[in-house]
């Protein structure tokens, strides 16, 4: 069976409480998009107990124990007997980007395995061992645009608000540690929530819409910031950083012209 797990972008990002576990509450929207990795998996058909994972395409780094299809696989055998995988994981969207790449595969191995092999496990069991996996996992079993609130994992259903624009994707080649830009971020509630600023008109979220990861992103790699800055030079409605970094996005009305110097750090282009 072949699945192609979608990347995400962020329609702002507040921190707005260090909560007492060590986690953070955080305000966002998640929003789909074409990028997609793809995931194969068939019965391994060997005399190993244990899941088989080969991987091509961009290098995740890390042993394949550790990658998150794999911690999927072995989550949900705690749920469901099922046989042993030999899984091929193809990856196109960037580690350490801000775009959910680990989190929507191992979320895409959860949904796709129960469903194969008839499982019947219900959604709310689902998306528990997603959360197991990672604060943003649960959002990729649906992956619709959602309004996120505590750790990103109670959401709630939003309209297309982006359909028909034009997006350009964009990523320096640099990871951020998403530990570490959280520690160096100041929670705060916001005013206003991202909720309601999305009903606006997409030229008034330039000066409405924040990301708090960006000062500490743009202060250790400044690429970043120059990504963001040359979408709006090329016209783009609005441009942000996605999650804690490290590619930016623009949103645009047409297909921009994008200029050589750019160009270089396109990953993704197409319509929503």
């Amino acid at each position: 069976m072949i699945v192609f797990p979608k990347a995400k972008i962020n329609l702002g990002l507040r921190i707005t409480r260090r909560r007492s576990d060590g986690f953070h509450d955080i305000e966002t929207i998640f929003y789909p998009i074409g990028l997609t990795d793809a995931l194969e998996f068939a019965v391994s058909g060997t005399s190993d107990n244990r899941d088989l994972l080969t991987v091509t395409g961009i290098n995740p780094g890390g042993l394949p124990e550790d990658n998150l299809v794999v911690k999927a696989a072995v989550r949900l055998r705690e749920i469901r007997r099922f046989p042993f995988l030999k899984i091929h994981l193809h990856k196109v969207i960037p580690t350490g980007a801000g775009l959910g790449g680990g989190s929507s595969d191992g979320a895409l191995l959860l949904k796709a395995v129960n469903r194969h092999f008839n499982l019947k496990i219900d959604a709310n069991t689902i998306k528990t061992a997603a959360l197991e996996l990672g604060s943003d996992c649960p959002f990729f079993i649906d992956a619709v645009p959602s309004f996120a609130t505590g750790r990103g994992e109670v959401m709630k259903d939003l309209p297309e608000v982006l359909k028909g624009f034009y997006l350009v994707l964009m990523n320096p080649g640099v990871e951020i540690n998403t530990r570490e830009a959280y520690q160096n971020c100041r929670p705060e509630i916001p005013a206003t929530t991202l909720e309601e600023i999305i009903s606006r008109p997409i030229t008034d979220w330039k000066v409405l819409i924040m990301n708090d990861f960006e000062e500490y992103a743009f202060r250790k790699h400044p690429v970043i910031k120059d990504i963001k800055t040359g979408l709006y030079d090329c016209g783009a409605d609005f441009s942000l950083m996605s999650g804690s970094g490290s590619s930016a996005y623009g949103i645009f009305n047409e297909k921009p012209r994008i200029p050589d110097h750019l160009k270089k750090y396109l990953i993704w282009e197409g319509i929503l």
